[in-house]
Parts: C-alpha cells; structure tokens; sequence
C-alpha cells in the first residue's frame, strides 16, 4: 500500500508571523486563528503543516541540519523567477535563481529559522 506524508511539524521562531508569510508567499491555506504557541496550514492536496513554537520544546533557537529545507516546486521556470521577484519586492534577501543539480532554483532563510527551495 502507498503512503503519501499528509502531516509535517515545523519548530518556528514565531508561527504566527511564519503562517503569514507561507499564507502570502506561496499560497498555504490557513486552518483556524495561530497563536504564539502553534499555527495550522494546509495545501491544496490535504497536507496539513503545523508551526509549533520553539519555546513549547524548551529551546533557545530554532536549530535545522544545514541540509534541511522545505520545497515548493514550481512548473517553469518564470515560476521561480516570479516568486523571487515577489520576495525582493517584499524585502526578503533572496538570491537570484541559478541552475544547481539540474534545477532553476533558489534556496533562502525563510522567516521562522528554516530553509525554503523553490525550484522547477
């Protein structure tokens, strides 16, 4: 039987400021009010993410393998290029898009301490 991941958590630095941005940025769909505590997010296929507050864990700083990153794939290019246009224009330091393991693609520090790919 195929499984399919319906369900990641995320440790933020503040989930509602986080639920915001993938709101405004890449279309994530909120489920009910955030708080400080936690925050809830949905996709147009069913995948819930949940943004919890770093501090419910007892941490100091939200801290991620430096391999780790959540990706949004795009299906072109000027996708990408768009989405990179409109963070810049929103004052987020992002890279230009470049092409990097056979992808057009950007990786950026996304508010909350995690790292964000978008790519196509």
């Amino acid at each position: 039987m195929a499984m399919k991941v319906n369900h990641l958590n995320l440790t933020v630095t503040d989930p509602v400021e986080t639920q915001q941005f993938l709101v405004k940025h890449f279309g994530l769909k909120q489920r009910g009010k955030g708080n400080q505590n936690m925050a809830l997010l949905s996709d147009d296929n069913g995948m819930v993410l949940t943004l919890m507050n770093m501090k419910i864990g007892r941490e100091s700083e939200v801290k991620y393998p430096a391999t780790f990153h959540i990706g949004f794939i795009q299906d072109s290019e000027e996708q990408v290029n768009e989405i990179n246009r409109r963070l810049k224009a929103d004052a987020f330091d992002v890279p230009p898009p470049s092409r990097q393991h056979g992808s057009w693609t950007f990786y950026f520090d996304a508010p909350g301490g995690f790292t964000i790919e978008v790519m196509a």
